[in-house]
């Protein structure tokens, strides 16, 4: 392996991150209430995005565990529809990525993700597998089920080191 390639991280704000898809959060949302008033409605935060025959959108929970030492080696993309991932607790975490297309390890973003926010990858967008900072985390996640392959992955060369 040679010597990882140190990227700064930046904070996650929706400008930022509209590249590679939608944060979801909260904070700065356009919102309405409902429920007779008594819920605030933070409405149409991301985008599901399901390409190709018989796809559907799925939920379900993934388990993280720290990547220590924080050396990134892979990154993958979902050709056929966005992911999204939501934190289920308080741990940070951070989001690798790069834009969709033809991998160009130049053009990979690091941001350290807080609690509270999520994020949903477009269709196509290049990020590295879940990285929870610290200790094990579990994320509501929505992608899509269906038919055709939907996972490519590249390997780094030289790795990516997020600071």
């Amino acid at each position: 392996m040679s010597t990882p390639r140190t990227i700064a991280s930046q904070p996650l704000t929706r400008e930022a991150f509209a590249p590679f898809g939608d944060v979801i959060s909260a904070e700065g949302a356009d919102s309405f209430p409902i429920n007779d008033g008594r819920t605030e409605r933070f409405h149409a935060l991301a985008a599901v995005e399901t390409l190709g025959e018989n796809a559907d959108a799925i939920i379900s929970i993934f388990r993280g565990q720290p990547l220590e030492p924080l050396v990134i080696e892979l990154m993958e993309r979902h050709p056929q529809g966005s992911q999204a991932f939501m934190p289920l607790g308080d741990t940070p975490y951070w989001v690798v990525v790069a834009p969709p297309g033809e991998f160009d390890p130049a053009r990979i973003c690091v941001f350290r993700v807080e609690a509270g926010q999520g994020v949903n990858y477009r269709a196509g967008t290049w990020h590295a597998p879940l990285l929870p900072v610290g200790r094990d985390a579990d994320f509501l996640v929505v992608d899509r089920r269906g038919a055709g392959d939907n996972c490519d992955t590249v390997n780094l060369e030289p790795p990516v080191l997020p600071a």
